[in-house]
């Protein structure tokens, strides 16, 4: 799984200027998660449907009992909004899906 002490940069799609370094082991486990529950097209799945979706594909080691995973579950959410690769619809609540 790479060394914990290897980090990344996570942007913020609301705070462009904005970089946190944060693990990447963390960070690659969480994204992956999320990149293969997200579904490809509109209107998506709501952050509550997406984290009981990615919850079981998260390493125990990692996220034990699903420690953080919300916190981490935000920040990339928002990362990837940043990158274009996860996009929301105009909904309430709020959906996202893959462009």
């Amino acid at each position: 799984m790479g060394r914990t002490n290897d980090r990344v940069d996570m942007l913020n799609v609301n705070s462009p200027n904005h970089v946190v370094r944060v693990e990447r082991v963390k960070y690659e486990a969480m994204r992956d998660a999320m990149l293969t529950v997200v579904p490809t097209e509109a209107p998506g799945l709501t952050a509550a449907e997406i984290k009981e979706r990615l919850l079981p594909l998260l390493p125990e080691v990692l996220f034990p009992g699903g420690a953080k995973a919300g916190w981490w579950q935000k920040g990339v959410q928002l990362d990837l909004e940043a990158r274009g690769q996860m996009a929301r619809s105009d909904t309430r609540p709020l959906r996202f899906y893959r462009p």
